[in-house]
């Protein structure tokens, strides 16, 4: 019998990539790189690209001076997809916008406001590009005094707003796993009153060093479309002297989750959207979702708010978003040694629901200030640090409620607040204290992930009632901080493939078999049992199953040959799984799970299994 622990996933490129390799099928694969059909992007047909049609980039040592636009329209089923393929330590290709040259076979405007485009072109026909992906792919160098050549030769300069990745018009549109940076902003994604953009996915992505010294105008994000989705990004500190904001957005239907947030004149500005009138008439406007997220506020970064929600133009108040912003489940965090205001909205028609957060300043509790100016902030259940106040000392006119609620004291208790692991200890009394969701919440909204850093998720596995703020202490956790006490900060020791006893059994499998991993004599071996039945005696494998939720699966592969190839059953804190019907349940008594194979010994004397144990995916 063999035993395998399987260690939490790896990043979501490599993941990304096997799941899409299916559409590859009756479609066309371009491929980029040193030694393949095509050395440069340039060279590549983007003006034919269609659905199903997949470019592939490799990594190469120096980065790929290339410009172009994508106005193409893949089908839901069959997306147009440009992957970058990693080189072996995990680097992406580099699509640089520094003396890049534009593919010749395109000709489209807005050159010095990207590197890559998605949107309008007179080559190929201008079409509203639908259903593409662009993932694993490093864009950046799109700011003055930066320039490039176009199509005719011409030597030009990129404007202030220049972006990386540009998304001028598109809908159903997914950027994956990538790193946009030396922007003027670092991802743009602008709409019209015709053409308003949709859909649109960011995930997984780096998005850090934009920004133009000495300026406000742009960011590292600026959005403005009809249903935006922004999950498991590292949004980093913009470019060194910029004044932007981190994430800027004008959309209806804006969706922040599982993210983490650093620096910023402020961490989101939710404003008005100004762009289009049918974003603003669309009913999604006026509802906004920000959960699950790490917001970081370094020391003298920018403006004192953490959150700007409603408009920015007072001549035009009437388009402000005049809605609720839902804040849950955040972790929001002040290094500043002045003030801090957690958020300020617009007017008074602008309404916070702030729940299960929890509210963290390392300076005095005296310095941080739950409202600034305006709005109506509804708070319920959660932790902040004692001397909290509640206004800015700034004229206001909005108010605050539901501050009775608050839990307080002088720490939260983070696992290492000096080195940004913001996960919760076992002793936190922030554990189990979450209360219900807001019941206006869309329940396409739960909170059953959150944010591994960096630029990954995993499921969030309450052990009671749920914890306040973006972390969730586990079972798998609480095991390792009773197991290690502060050595679980020590990845080399309580990491989960670490194997301090050296007995063959790395943590999770330590964890699973409930033995103790810093002893060698404690050994977590599933165990081959005879078992009756109708038709004669069966084989079975017999192991240790912890009690559901504890976020492992467990995987029983049964054969005729070693290694066992064909699955069997499969156990979740959902249920079991016969997978291909080869082996039988025969249930749990005292926490130990037995499954037989559905062959007696004497139809096949001549059987293996193997037992797989990993985290949740």
């Amino acid at each position: 019998m063999r035993i395998l622990s399987r260690c939490r996933r790896g990043p979501i490129a490599v993941f990304g990539a096997f799941l899409l390799a299916g559409s590859l099928q009756g479609a066309t694969l371009f491929s980029v790189g040193p030694g393949k059909p095509y050395e440069t992007p340039l060279t590549v047909p983007w003006e034919s690209l269609g659905p199903g049609d997949t470019v592939e980039i490799h990594w190469r040592a120096d980065p790929y001076k290339a410009k172009w636009v994508l106005c193409r329209q893949g089908t839901a089923a069959e997306p147009i997809t440009v992957r970058g393929i990693p080189s072996p330590t995990g680097q992406l290709p580099v699509i640089d916008g520094v003396d890049a040259t534009t593919a010749p076979a395109l000709n489209y405007t807005g050159g010095n406001r990207s590197v890559v485009k998605i949107g309008s072109a007179n080559v190929p026909p201008d079409t509203l590009p639908k259903h593409i992906v662009i993932e694993n792919l490093e864009i950046r160098g799109a700011r003055p005094p930066y320039q490039f050549t176009d199509r005719g030769g011409v030597v030009r300069t990129y404007l202030n707003h220049a972006a990386p990745l540009w998304i001028e018009k598109g809908e159903s549109i997914t950027v994956r796993n990538c790193t946009l940076t030396d922007g003027g902003n670092g991802f743009m994604v602008s709409s019209s009153d015709a053409l308003p953009s949709r859909s649109i996915l960011v995930e997984g992505c780096h998005i850090h060093g934009n920004g133009n010294v000495g300026r406000i105008y742009e960011h590292n994000i600026y959005t403005a479309a009809i249903g935006i989705l922004f999950q498991y990004n590292r949004l980093g500190p913009l470019r060194p002297g910029s004044g932007g904001n981190n994430l800027k957005d004008r959309s209806a239907g804006l969706v922040v989750r599982h993210n983490w947030i650093e620096g910023g004149n402020r961490q989101l500005d939710l404003v008005h959207g100004e762009d289009s009138s049918a974003i603003r008439d669309a009913p999604e406007y006026r509802t906004t979702y920000v959960y699950g997220n790490v917001l970081l506020e370094p020391d003298a970064d920018g403006s004192r708010q953490i959150i700007h929600y409603g408009g920015d133009n007072d001549t035009v108040q009437s388009q402000y978003r005049k809605g609720t912003l839902h804040l849950f489940h955040n972790t929001i965090i002040s290094r500043r040694t002045d003030l801090t205001a957690l958020i300020r909205m617009s007017t008074n028609d602008e309404s916070c629901d702030a729940r299960n957060n929890l509210f963290y300043t390392t300076a005095a509790g005296s310095t941080f200030r739950l409202l600034e100016t305006a709005g109506n902030l509804v708070l319920t259940r959660n932790w902040i640090k004692t001397g909290w106040q509640e206004m800015t000392p700034t004229p206001h006119t909005g108010t605050v409620s539901g501050t009775a609620s608050f839990l307080t004291g002088s720490t939260p208790l983070f696992a290492d607040e000096a080195t940004n692991r913001f996960e919760l200890r076992p002793t936190s009394p922030a554990r189990d204290q979450a209360t219900s969701p807001h019941p206006a919440t869309d329940p396409s909204h739960p909170v059953t992930r959150e944010y591994l850093p960096h630029q990954r998720s995993k499921p969030r596995i309450p052990s009671g009632a749920p914890d306040l703020g973006a972390f969730e202490v586990e079972p798998l956790d609480a095991w390792r901080w009773e197991r290690f006490g502060e050595d679980t900060l020590d990845a080399a020791l309580a990491d989960d493939s670490a194997d301090p006893d050296r007995d063959g059994s790395p943590n999770l499998l330590e964890f699973s078999g409930d033995t103790h991993p810093l002893d060698p004599g404690s050994i977590p071996l599933p165990t081959l049992v005879l078992t009756s039945g109708p038709d004669g005696t069966h084989p079975a494998v017999r192991f240790r199953r912890l009690a559901p939720p504890i976020g492992l699966v467990y995987r029983v592969r049964w054969g005729t040959s070693s290694p066992p190839d064909q699955p069997g059953h499969r156990f979740t804190d959902v249920g079991p799984d016969p997978g291909s019907g080869v082996t039988s349940d025969l249930g749990s008594i005292g926490g130990f799970q037995t499954v037989r194979s559905v062959q007696p010994l004497h139809a096949l004397p001549r059987q293996f299994f193997a037992l797989e144990i990993h985290p949740e995916p």
